[in-house]
């Protein structure tokens, strides 16, 4: 049997949107004899071997039995058409609604990070500035601190010195006390 796909089949069309639209005119197929029929006269006439105008005409004279004249095929491939068209309608529609939910949607959200990215990368650059000027201060302290404990310990140097000096003073009075009173 021949199905609605290999009716409209041709080299490099999409297998999947072939089948979509093929679909649609199934399911939308008028009632009686008409150009979807005809269409598939045509298709099996042709798969004879038979000359193309040879096969059109075989095929309306079958029609024109059934009582269905040149313009009624016209008609009803206009019908097919716009019904075709109407998918068309339909599958943009949803391209659309897709595109927003899967390209536009991510677009958005690339666009919101590297945005972030932005702000860290400034927010980067301030605290490494603050670590700098905390660096600074380290600096600036330690050098401090080292100077303060050189000079403590310098006190300290200085004070045990004299202390011990005065003792031996004090030692050496009361030995010469000793030895002279």
């Amino acid at each position: 049997m021949t199905t609605t796909k290999s009716l409209f089949s041709a080299e490099g069309l999409d297998d999947r949107s072939l089948e979509f639209l093929a679909s649609a005119l199934e399911k939308n197929n008028l009632p009686g004899f008409d150009y979807f029929e005809f269409k598939r006269a045509v298709y099996n006439l042709l798969g004879m071997q038979l000359d193309e105008a040879i096969a059109y005409k075989s095929a309306f004279t079958t029609a024109a039995t059934l009582g269905i004249t040149k313009e009624k095929l016209i008609e009803t491939a206009a019908y097919y058409r716009n019904l075709v068209g109407k998918e068309k309608e339909r599958f943009d529609e949803a391209l659309e609604n897709q595109n927003v939910v899967k390209v536009t949607a991510k677009q958005e959200e690339i666009k919101r990070l590297r945005d972030q990215i932005e702000r860290h990368k400034i927010e980067i650059v301030r605290l490494q500035d603050e670590m700098g000027a905390y660096l600074t201060q380290i600096d600036v302290a330690e050098t401090s601190v080292k100077a303060e404990a050189e000079k403590l310990e310098k006190a300290r140097t200085a004070f045990e010195f004299t202390h011990q000096a005065m003792l031996l003073q004090m030692d050496k009075d009361v030995e010469n006390m000793h030895k002279y009173l």
